[in-house]
């Protein structure tokens, strides 16, 4: 070991070890964490490979939409000293050369690559109009053109939001807190995964504060003035904002790599891909064992930890741990001032135990929103310093992802 600055980094048994190349591919909430891990050893050279070159706190992309708030932050306050950004993105890996191909031309090569590309918006292709007249919200560049429309759209002219999920309720109570006439269509109930108890009081505060809400319906197309639903229902609106379903990229598969169906990566309990021990990976695009996690930074950066851990493992010679997450709670936030802590078993089930109103607010703002951001830089300051398992769960009692949520795109 050596200590240089308050941090304790393992060198191996040599101070003259060869240099191991990592490449990390994405700079969400498991990439960024990963990398900055990554420095424990100061024998590897880590690039992180992003297509922007500031890290997008997607989190809050529906505060930045309304007006209310930022989603973006400087890489050189998150990642520590050491980590090489490259500001591209990765089209393909060739495993069999060990290099990851840019969009630029250019390419990386590596000895391990760890694959964080997380997750992106899905508009399907089978509701006409959706891709033409529908604005997503799940990227950064998908806020930009949204907030852009938004501001050439009327205060007082109504505004469907397609999605009764988590994204979409804090979407659309940001934007009644600004006055703006939203309607949620969800195709499921409105906040399915949460208890009965917690559902009605979501409920409550959307329509106490204006927000219609038709639960069970399903947008059979989208045009540019308005929804048409399955039963043929109009609903005018000035906009369209689409946030029901997330899909991944298709490098894995672009690769070679073997995926699940929807596209993401298949490894084994310890984050390895089954068709390649150099690819270890992390955040939404991972399926371990064919079963994975809910999309959520919750799950992201405890498994970018333990992605970091199981290439540092490899380096030294000894085996990666066994990915040992839960969940314990989920939170929403309602506008400004209010929110749901939804409490759940190990499994990712609901409880019937919540917080609500301007207590769970306040959580969601200090632990749900800044919380990762904090544990971003304190891995930048102390690598090694956030635990693995955030949860303290058992794997085993894990219930596989909903896949009709996600779409491969």
């Amino acid at each position: 070991m050596s200590e240089r600055g308050g941090v304790v980094r393992l060198v191996g048994m040599s101070e003259l070890n060869a240099i191991t190349k990592v490449v990390v591919i994405g700079g969400g909430y498991a990439g960024a964490v990963a990398a900055n891990r990554l420095r424990l050893r100061e024998d590897i050279e880590i690039t992180l490979v992003n297509p922007r070159p500031r890290f997008v706190e997607r989190m809050r992309l529906h505060q930045f939409v309304a007006g209310t708030g930022d989603a973006v932050i400087d890489y050189d306050t998150l990642l520590g000293a050491g980590v090489r950004l490259v500001v591209d993105s990765a089209v393909r890996i060739d495993t069999a050369a060990r290099r990851v191909e840019l969009g630029s031309g250019r390419a990386l090569g590596y000895d391990y690559v760890i694959y964080a590309v997380g997750s992106t918006a899905a508009l399907p292709a089978s509701v006409p109009g959706a891709a033409e007249f529908a604005y997503p919200i799940a990227e950064y560049e998908h806020a930009q053109r949204l907030r852009a429309a938004l501001a050439e759209v009327p205060a007082e002219a109504p505004i469907v939001v397609v999605g009764g999920g988590l994204t979409g309720i804090e979407t659309a109570a940001e934007l009644v807190e600004q006055g703006r006439t939203v309607t949620i269509v969800s195709g499921d109930r409105l906040a399915a995964n949460f208890s009965n108890p917690a559902r009605r009081s979501v409920a409550k505060w959307l329509a106490g504060n204006g927000v219609e809400v038709r639960e069970q319906a399903r947008v059979r197309e989208v045009r540019r003035d308005g929804v048409v639903l399955a039963d043929g229902e109009e609903l005018p609106c000035a906009l369209t904002i689409w946030t029901a379903g997330f899909g991944v990229p298709e490098l894995a598969a672009n690769s070679g790599l073997r995926t699940d169906e929807l596209g993401r990566l298949l490894t084994d309990e310890r984050l390895t891909s089954i068709d390649d021990d150099r690819i270890v990976a992390a955040g939404d695009a991972v399926a371990p064992s064919g079963r994975p996690l809910r999309m959520s930074c919750y799950a992201a950066q405890p498994l970018g930890a333990q992605a970091a851990d199981a290439v540092l493992a490899r380096i030294a010679g000894t085996e990666p741990g066994v990915l040992d997450v839960a969940f314990v709670a989920c939170t929403l936030g309602l506008g400004s001032h209010a929110g749901v802590m939804q409490f759940s078993r190990r499994d990712d089930t609901p409880v019937s135990m919540y917080l609500g109103g301007r207590v769970a607010g306040q959580i969601k703002e200090r632990v749900g929103l800044a919380g990762p951001i904090a544990t971003i830089r304190k891995e930048a300051r102390k690598p090694g310093a956030i635990p693995t398992f955030m949860g303290l769960g058992r794997r085993k009692e894990l219930r596989p992802a909903e896949p009709e949520r996600t779409v491969r795109l």
